[in-house]
């Protein structure tokens, strides 16, 4: 039977007016679940391995979205959709108007909500959650739970805002087919 090891890394960066900007990359690799008796150093370099692809392409997303042209203050444009992971307040200026706010905020006076790693979620974060756990068959509260406490060691309840940003980028994953949730769950099947 195959092991899988899935690693995950997000950053979020703050931007000036209030905005921010962030990317997360996750990995998902079959092992040869023999490594972890045989040569767990194997296993760990794996780990390693994935882990560092993982930072190099979140360094360099939130590089080249740096480097573009800021807007001058003065002229107060809208928002830009970007291809990283967004502020994750609610503001509802992603592509597709999901209310993830998947984009930077450029600072107009009501957008990004400029929140670090420490503060809680948004009501509008949560709320987004569950409409978006409600749309995803076999996902009821308490796996919706097993998930976040997979992915961050702690109940929905309890994350910050980037967290719920992530949480939210996985189950909009999850609902795309893009990733397996039994698979994320440890292949416990909903019941």
């Amino acid at each position: 039977m195959p092991l899988r090891l899935n690693i995950g890394l997000s950053k979020k960066l703050g931007l000036p007016d209030y905005g921010s900007l962030g990317a997360s990359c996750n990995v998902d690799i079959e092992l040869d679940a023999a490594l972890l008796q045989t040569d767990p150093e194997a296993f760990q370099r794996h780990a390693r391995n994935a882990y560092d692809a993982c930072r190099r392409a979140v360094q360099e997303e939130l590089a080249r979205h740096q480097a573009a042209p800021a807007a001058t203050p003065a002229t107060n444009p809208p928002a830009t959709t970007a291809s990283v992971g967004g502020n994750g307040n609610g503001n509802g200026h992603s592509g597709n108007g999901n209310g993830n706010g998947n984009g930077h905020a450029s600072g107009n006076g009501t957008n990004g909500s400029g929140r670090g790693n420490g503060h809680p979620a948004s009501e509008k974060q949560m709320t987004y959650v569950r409409q978006l756990a409600g749309h995803i068959k076999g996902l009821g509260v308490r796996r919706l739970d097993a998930l976040a406490n997979k992915m961050f060691c702690k109940p929905v309840a309890s994350l910050t805002s980037l967290e719920a940003s992530g949480l939210i980028d996985a189950l909009k994953g999850i609902k795309a087919g893009e990733i397996d949730l039994d698979a994320v769950l440890g292949g416990t099947p909903t019941p």
